[in-house]
């Protein structure tokens, strides 16, 4: 009885100069965080490291700035409200590694996170993620975490005996839902096209957003496709529901549906409690591309923000201003070009509405493009890159050469952007 603590007990741990470390996603300790502020008049420079925090805690307002400081592994919509107050970076990381380098780099005095119920024998499951909870929790002076009896029962790597925690608080809120994305016609077509070169009883990996969605969707008439995900999503537990997804011809893990963390609808939730199909395993394990690519026929699905003329990915930034991050993008496109028959694609729309800084109006710019932005994050290198899809076609860009890659891009462009982009390849010389 001793580990079951209040909400003031855990905030009365925390001393000036701790670096605290929560979960991702789902798995952050909200109740904690949501009251980190109060604490405020009493500390200073406290750290918070985090990873795609589903909401916008008080602790990070500007009036905390002094106080928090924050390091994000992944940027959401919280993070980025905050880009200019000063007291957020961002920690360059592949998925796989972002646990393994920060432990190399700082020591952990306070992990927090989200757990469900402890059960008969004395056992919580950590839930929703497994990404880099573990070794955080195994690192960490003091463990503290929420446990949830609205949280599900999770099986894999993320069971943790009662004896390894040091406090339990007892909350009861409702795990964050992410809705799912609304497909449009744009993609509708891409999901099409990349559906075409998925066959019968591959392995797949995709995430979240319209064009993930549209994929799924597009993928109902297939047969025992597998699963080795980063992350599990709705589409991904509907596929299973509907009797697409059976894993029967896995090469690892025959089976199972394998991820490292779990974010979406409540039904996917409910799926996922107490499913011995659904493994959640360290992020470390299951993001290798070496790991990966053990998966015969794995197939990569990920989007980008914009890709240049040579095949450059940037996915996590706008110039020079962080966006998202690099996330499993790069370990797991690479995974899947390391599995006997895999393939790896990066989609995204030709083009996009953005605001003119001149003249204040929208204009749409082509998102294929003959040089990123000054200052974009390569998230994918162009030695990396497999397919790229937009809604106006498909570009192999594997083995091919700089020439073929103009060619092949501007084809698959928006077609009032075309003639400008190969002007612009033979004035930059990227081809003569």
């Amino acid at each position: 009885m001793a580990k079951w603590i209040t909400l003031q007990d855990a905030l009365d741990l925390v001393q000036n100069n701790d670096m605290i470390v929560t979960g991702l996603g789902a798995a952050e300790g909200r109740h904690f965080l949501s009251n980190l502020h109060q604490i405020a008049h009493r500390v200073d420079h406290v750290s918070v490291t985090n990873c795609l925090p589903m909401s916008h805690f008080p602790f990070l307002e500007e009036q905390y700035k002094h106080i928090f400081e924050v390091d994000g592994w992944f940027y959401s919509a919280a993070l980025r409200k905050m880009h200019t107050q000063g007291n957020l970076s961002f920690i360059p990381n592949h998925l796989h590694l972002a646990g393994v380098k920060r432990l190399a780099h700082r020591k952990t005095n306070i992990y927090v996170g989200s757990c469900s119920s402890v059960d008969e024998h004395g056992y919580v499951s950590l839930s929703m993620s497994n990404t880099y909870e573990k070794r955080l929790i195994e690192d960490a002076d003091i463990v503290i975490l929420e446990c949830n009896p609205k949280f599900p029962r999770t099986f894999g790597d993320v069971e943790l005996h009662i004896n390894d925690i040091d406090y339990l608080i007892n909350v009861d809120y409702d795990p964050p839902i992410l809705p799912e994305s609304e497909i449009n016609d744009k993609d509708k077509m891409i999901g099409s096209y990349i559906a075409e070169y998925i066959k019968d009883g591959d392995c797949i990996q995709f995430g979240i957003g319209g064009i993930p969605n549209a994929v799924a969707n597009a993928l109902l008439d297939k047969k025992d496709l597998g699963v080795h995900t980063e992350m599990l999503t709705t589409g991904l537990m509907k596929l299973a529901k509907a009797g697409v997804i059976t894993g029967k011809n896995k090469t690892l893990h025959k089976g199972k549906m394998v991820c490292t963390f779990v974010l979406g609808t409540q039904e996917l939730y409910d799926f996922v409690d107490n499913n011995p199909s659904v493994m959640v395993l360290d992020g470390h394990y299951v993001n290798d591309p070496a790991i990966i690519g053990l998966n015969d026929n794995q197939v990569s699905i990920n989007t980008t923000l914009e890709v240049d003329l040579t095949g450059q990915c940037c996915s996590e930034s706008i110039g020079s201003t962080q966006f998202s991050g690099t996330g499993g993008q790069s370990d797991t496109a690479i995974g899947a070009q390391r599995a006997k028959n895999g393939r790896s694609f990066i989609a995204l729309y030709s083009t996009a509405m953005v605001r003119n800084p001149e003249t204040g109006q929208k204009e749409e710019i082509s998102k294929i493009v003959a040089q990123l932005k000054q200052g974009a994050a390569v998230s994918l290198s162009r030695n990396d890159v497999d397919y790229v899809v937009t809604e106006y076609g498909v570009a192999s860009l594997k083995g091919t050469n700089i020439k073929e890659r103009v060619v092949r891009l501007i084809n698959i462009a928006h077609p009032r952007f075309r003639q400008t982009l190969l002007d612009e390849a033979k004035e930059l010389g990227i081809i003569v």
